[in-house]
């Protein structure tokens, strides 16, 4: 142990501390400058902060939509709420709302036990499919009215329902006088009478060379063919059921308030109108024709007039069958008697995905169904009711979907050619087009159905969306009100007010670290910093140059209202922008958005990268996007479907080939025209899981031709299709051995520049001067398209930039970087000097302990010194 200085008295440490403070001295000459750099980055993430402020504010601005943004208000909120898009325009509307939407809704009969065996637990399959149906409910259908009534009407007395008297007269002389007095006393014999128009047979038409062929329903031609056509190869009743089931035929139909039931095929085919009235059934013949209406095919038609044969369909309201009586109902073309029975209606499948649900042993209860069929989320909810009768129990089946298209159509399918189990069959099959069906319809799937000033409008849900362009309703009931449209100029005078204000707020702060104050006589942390005056500099550069590339009236900012003053900062004009909101409305929207337009209407811009340069560029398309497909080689007559078929179905595979893009679909079985085969197809196919997963899908369609098309959804060359066989009916007898087409990409250059092109979008590619632009081809011809214009306004620009300040390796970010360095680098500097301060402190004290050594030694020899001197002058 040692106290340096105890020996010889000298003050060691203070020396050496004194010593060291003059030698530490440099340190704070790192410490000002570690503090000098730290406040820069504080100050540098201030300024962030702000950059990140303003550009938060350009977000509404940067969008074209904010700048077509209408207010939309309805006179009564409680009928219908709207709200306005970008494409609506101003006006004023009357809505009246007449029905609201609803599901269907399908009751089974009762069960004593909801927890007991139906059936013999064998595997069946529940099969739904939804659709357009027309339901006609439980009753009679009456036969033709005899020639007498027609001449000489139905004596009074002739006709009683359930007990009450039908009014009849000489002038009840057709289906819809007899109709009208049927349903005049609907309400004491709950029945209701609809006159009906009977299709009778009809033969497959050809004609001669001299030959020609028309046929109308209500003056409407639904079928007609020229000279020298073979049988089958013109009207047939396949296709005059394809052309009933959509198209402009069925749309002439529905415009006239003609409906149907049926078909041609089946000899069932019944139309009604919906005033009650009769509905003439001609046919048109000149030269040499075979086939028509109760004409066999092959057997010539002389060309005589063919009228309808016309009756009564008596709908009986709570489905309880029906007693007629009276003198003569033959004459009415009904038989004495009580009867009743399911009504033939007609049911449109509209190719949704058709799944299946699987009931077998573990699960043949009305639980067992209930929960099988709301796991298998079809949408369909299923329920149980217990009515309190001595069976009580009923499945209840509800669309999860409101509108005309949701109504359902239950078939039974069973498991290896097996039939489907026949007590199941009994309990749940309902089709609307048949008279065999098991459940009852107990709520009607419905449209909502309104009129804007006076066009009717309809819509599968409670939102009715662009009967006005633009605009949604949402309607809460029926009933009628108003509805302003008009442009919603606050929305944007508020934007632009916020532009401004965040400017300034952003100059302020950056005047604030970069200038000098008088009156605290200190420089603001960044003062001179190159970092903070490029930002100040490049910002009021970009607001102060006009927007190129712009066709409308407005280039700059000044013309809105909003300038520098002499300090650097935004004014905003309100008078002045006002004015341009109220004369410019439509043009604004450019002078701060990224605006795209095209000359060609099948041609879009769709986005754009912050290398896309502005400009008017000339597109020209040397290939235009295709889908995989496969077409049959000849138009596909009425097909009947095997049990058990399959089709081993390949979807937009790749390169190399992948499993998961192979999947075994089942057909359903059943006899098709060509619309309803196309549309079980596309269901068949989209219902499956695994294609809907991998956001796969196809549409089935029939083309001009009348052949079949099944295409992959997708264009380019990611789309393609393969069918193969995998049991019952073949791919060859649908499509003759048709192989198929692989999809293709859109080709061609912008303003004679390289594109990339995938699927129906064409994109400049990387280091080009139309790097980043990206449009879309829909259709239109090979060649030159015409322009595609693209300018970036003014939030738009400003947004990019403050980007590039911001990033990792932006302007802000950079500098922050190089500041953190200095730091750590002074930190190291900082570290070795104290590294060698360490040293020259262990010098010092060496040497100082050596000195307070001699030191203490010559102390000591001093007082042996003085001592022994002491003594010898004593002694002296």
């Amino acid at each position: 142990m040692s106290s340096p200085g105890i020996g010889s008295g000298l003050q060691v440490d203070q020396i050496v501390a004194k010593l060291m403070a003059a030698e530490a001295a440099p340190l704070q000459a790192y410490e000002r400058k570690t503090a000098s750099y730290q406040a820069q980055v504080s100050a540098l993430g201030a300024l962030s902060g702000a950059v990140g402020v303003f550009q938060s504010a350009l977000g509404s601005l940067t969008k074209i939509d904010a700048f077509r943004s209408l207010s939309a208000v309805s006179g009564d909120d409680k009928i219908f709420t709207a709200s306005a898009g970008a494409k609506a325009s101003p006006g004023n509307y009357n809505i009246n709302v007449t029905q609201m939407a609803q599901a269907q809704t399908l009751t089974s009969n009762g069960l004593a036990s909801k927890t007991s065996a139906i059936g013999l637990g064998g595997k069946t399959t529940l099969l739904f499919q939804f659709g357009t149906s027309t339901n006609v409910g439980y009753g009679i259908a009456g036969g033709g009215l005899p020639s007498a009534m027609h001449a000489n009407g139905l004596a009074d007395g002739s006709l009683t329902i359930n007990g009450t008297a039908i009014a009849t007269s000489a002038d009840t002389n057709s289906a819809a006088t007899l109709a009208a007095a049927i349903n005049a006393k609907t309400g004491a014999t709950g029945v209701t009478a609809t006159a009906v128009n009977v299709f009778s047979t009809f033969g497959n038409v050809a004609t001669g060379a001299d030959g020609s062929y028309s046929l109308t329903v209500g003056g409407i031609e639904i079928a007609a063919q020229g000279a020298s056509t073979n049988v089958g190869d013109g009207v047939t009743t396949a296709k005059i059921d394809t052309a009933l089931e959509s198209g402009p035929v069925r749309d002439a139909l529905d415009a006239a308030g003609i409906t149907f039931s049926g078909t041609a095929a089946a000899g069932t085919l019944e139309f009604r109108s919906a005033s009650g009235g009769s509905i003439a059934i001609e046919e048109v013949v000149g030269g040499t024709v075979s086939g028509g209406l109760e004409t066999a095919a092959g057997s010539a038609n002389d060309g005589s007039t063919y009228t309808s044969a016309t009756s009564v369909r008596l709908t009986s309201a709570n489905a309880t069958d029906i007693t007629i009586g009276g003198s003569n109902p033959a004459a009415a073309g009904l038989t004495a008697g009580t009867s009743g029975g399911n009504l033939a209606g007609t049911f449109k499948y509209d190719s949704s995905p058709l799944t299946g649900v699987t009931i077998d042993s573990s699960n043949n209860t009305l639980e067992g169904i209930r929960d099988a069929i709301n796991k298998a989320n079809i949408g369909v909810n299923a329920s149980i009711i217990n009515d309190g009768s001595g069976t009580p129990f009923r499945l209840v089946l509800s669309s999860t979907k409101t509108g005309e298209k949701s109504s359902m159509k239950i078939s039974l399918q069973g498991d290896g050619g097996n039939p489907a189990d026949t007590a199941l069959s009994n309990m749940l099959s309902y089709d609307p087009a048949g008279t065999a069906r098991s459940m009852k319809q107990t709520a009607a799937a419905q449209d909502t159905k309104a009129t804007v000033n006076g066009i009717a409008v309809t819509s599968a849900g409670t939102s009715i969306n662009e009967a006005i362009q633009g605009v949604t309703l949402n309607v809460v009931k029926v009933g009628s009100s108003t509805l302003n449209i008009s442009k919603d100029t606050s929305t944007l005078k508020t934007n632009l007010t916020n532009f401004v204000k965040a400017y300034n707020d952003l100059d302020k702060a950056i005047k604030d670290m970069t200038g000098y104050n008088a009156e605290t006589k200190k420089a603001g942390v960044l003062q001179g910093d190159f970092t903070a005056q490029t930002v100040q500099s490049q910002l009021r550069k970009m607001m102060g140059a006009p927007i190129t590339g712009l066709s409308g009236t407005l280039t700059n900012l000044g013309q809105v209202g909003i300038s520098f003053d002499k300090t650097g900062a935004l004014n905003l004009d309100t008078a002045k922008m006002t004015k341009a909101i109220d004369e410019n409305f439509n043009d604004i929207a450019g002078l701060f958005a990224a605006v795209g337009s095209s000359s060609d209407s099948n041609m879009s811009f769709v986005s754009s990268t912050n290398a896309t340069k502005p400009g008017t560029y000339a597109v020209t398309v040397t290939q235009l996007a295709a889908q995989g497909s496969i077409t049959s080689l000849a138009a596909p007559a009425a097909t009947t479907i095997s049990d058990g078929t399959k089709w081993k179905v390949t979807l937009n595979d790749g390169t190399p080939s992948s499993l998961k893009n192979t999947i075994d679909i089942d057909i359903p079985a059943g006899t098709y025209t060509p619309t309803e085969l196309a549309r079980v197809l596309q269901g068949a196919i989209n219902g499956n899981s695994g294609f809907a997963s991998a956001g796969s899908s196809v549409t089935a369609t029939i083309d001009a031709g009348g052949k079949l098309v099944l295409a992959s959804s997708k264009y380019g060359s990611v789309s393609n299709i393969k069918l193969a066989d995998a049991g019952g009916t073949t791919v060859n007898s649908i499509f003759g051995g048709a192989a198929p087409v692989a999809g293709k990409d859109v080709a061609g250059t912008i303003n004679g520049l390289p594109v990339t092109g995938s699927g129906q979008f064409m994109t400049g590619q990387a280091g080009s001067g139309i790097e980043g632009l990206k449009i879309e081809i829909t259709g239109g011809a090979i060649g030159d398209r015409g322009n595609i214009s693209f300018s970036q306004g003014y939030a738009y620009q400003l947004n990019n930039l403050a980007t590039s300040f911001l990033g990792a390796k932006g302007l802000i970010g950079s500098r922050t970087e190089g500041l953190n360095k200095n730091i750590k680098d002074i930190g190291k500097q900082r570290d070795a000097f104290n590294t060698k301060l360490e040293g020259v402190e262990a010098r010092y004290r060496a040497q100082f302990t050596r000195l307070d050594t001699v030191l203490a030694q010559m102390q000591s020899t001093q007082a042996y010194l003085t001592q022994q001197l002491a003594s010898l002058a004593a002694n002296s």
